[in-house]
Order: C-alpha cells, then structure tokens, then sequence
C-alpha cells in the first residue's frame, strides 16, 4: 500500500501555522482523536459526522497538509493514520511561554494571599 503523503517537522513558522490551523477545527480535532486508536479509512472516520465523505476528506487533507495525518491509498480504499510528530514542533513551541504564565499566575496567587491576609486584619 504506497504512502500518499509523509509526516514533516515541524520547525518552521509557515508548519506552525499549519498545525495550528488544522487544530483550530473541532471536527479535525475529533478526526485525529479517532486515529489515536489506530489507522482507520475515510469511510469509517467519516461515520459518526453529519457531513458528506467528501467533507471529511477535506478535513483529512488539512489534517496531511500539516503532517498530522499521513494517508495510504490501496485501490479505493483510503487509509488515515496518526502522525503525531507535529504536535512536538507545537507543544515546544507553546512550552516557551509556560514560564511566563506560571510566574504570571504566582504573582497573582501571591496578591490574592497578600489580600485575603489583609481582609482577615
């Protein structure tokens, strides 16, 4: 079954947009849920969506466009797998900011203690 597309890094701006783009849709997100538990066809995935196999192959297409979904075609069959490699290239890139937010979010409790030790005066 040859491979129709190949999972890219993502180290790159123009592949961050990508994944963030195709992670921004709820039913993208739903589609890659469903792959965690193993490849499946177009036809399957498409199953529990009120929308036509056609829609959910344009989703899946984002979904390669960003290297999460790689897809095998053997005859008419289609069939979708994980790529979750992408997802690295996103979360190390969301990772930069968790130090902003955890001291942001200590100076807040430390103000929130500071008061409430005032309230209590």
């Amino acid at each position: 079954m040859p491979a129709r597309s190949q999972a890219r890094p993502v180290d790159d701006d123009d592949g961050l947009d990508r994944v963030f783009h195709a992670l921004a849709d709820r039913t993208r997100r739903t589609l890659l849920a469903r792959l965690m538990g193993g490849p499946a066809s177009v036809g399957t995935l498409a199953v529990p969506f009120a929308m036509s196999r056609i829609a959910v192959s344009k989703h899946i297409k984002v979904l390669e466009d960003a290297g999460l979904v790689t897809r095998a075609v053997d005859g008419r069959v289609h069939r979708c797998a994980l790529s979750a490699a992408p997802l690295h290239g996103a979360r190390t890139w969301l990772n930069g900011y968790q130090a902003f937010w955890n001291e942001t979010l200590d100076a807040l409790a430390r103000h929130a203690a500071q008061a409430s030790a005032k309230s209590r005066r």
